[in-house]
């Protein structure tokens, strides 16, 4: 999918994208959901949360209310609108996760990219990650919001230990896990040429950065680039859902 900012600049940047999202090798269901509108410049994964009832309606929830966002009249405006549902959404899921007689838990991680003119800005709250490939270099844009992130800040274990520590899938915030929900977001100018990855951890569990980083090096499409993402991430057992988008800078 392409499209234009719109914008009457000689050289306005225009984008395209690809996304795919699987099942795994273990898990009946998929508890994961994205969406991909190029031509609304926004792009969205978001990991319902394992173990827990109603993963897979939390992270619906959060793309279907996305679905109705407008990009408005201004980038503020658009973000302001994108957190004004993403609050309202974390207060459903947790009416509805409190309306049975046995007390639950219904949410689900989110990450997604704007694209406005030449920004984009990135949200997120939990462990699925996005990442920018420019002139060649990987940089991981996002901080997971996870225990094991946690103990890596504090000098307690190393980031290699933190890839395969016991506490790897306890996750500090997510939509839908408490009141006082609040997003993180950065902001920066996109350049020609950029490439971005959206993902949950399904695919970040079995794929190692230089590896991304090779992959998203190659010059082909971002459809071919999710499905060698994702076969790979099948190929190495798949424990997990996984979703990944990839989005081109022109």
């Amino acid at each position: 999918m392409t499209a234009s900012n719109g914008q009457s600049n000689t050289k306005p940047l225009s984008w395209h994208s690809h996304g795919i999202t699987d099942a795994g090798k273990v898990r009946k269901h998929n508890e994961d959901s994205m969406l991909e509108r190029s031509e609304a410049g926004m792009w969205v994964v978001a990991d319902g949360m394992g173990g827990h009832d109603g993963g897979d309606v939390a992270s619906q929830m959060i793309v279907n209310s996305l679905k109705k966002v407008h990009e408005g009249i201004s980038l503020e405006r658009y973000i302001d609108d994108v957190e004004d549902i993403l609050i309202a959404v974390n207060k459903k899921l947790i009416q509805k996760a409190n309306e049975g007689t046995k007390r639950t838990t219904m949410g689900s991680t989110v990450v997604m990219m704007l694209a406005y003119g030449k920004y984009c800005v990135y949200l997120w709250a939990g462990d699925s990650r996005l990442y920018r490939l420019r002139n060649n270099e990987l940089r991981q844009m996002t901080t997971d919001h996870s225990q094991v992130e946690q103990y890596v800040e504090q000098g307690l274990i190393s980031r290699e230990e933190a890839a395969v520590h016991p506490h790897g899938n306890m996750i500090t915030r997510a939509v839908g896990a408490a009141q006082g929900f609040f997003l993180d977001m950065d902001i920066q100018e996109m350049k020609k040429g950029d490439r971005y990855l959206l993902c949950s951890d399904g695919l970040t569990k079995h794929t190692l950065d230089f590896e991304f980083q090779e992959m998203l090096n190659k010059g082909t499409s971002t459809e071919e680039i999710c499905k060698e993402l994702t076969e790979l991430t099948l190929s190495r057992g798949a424990g997990d859902n996984v979703t990944t988008i990839i989005i081109d800078i022109d």
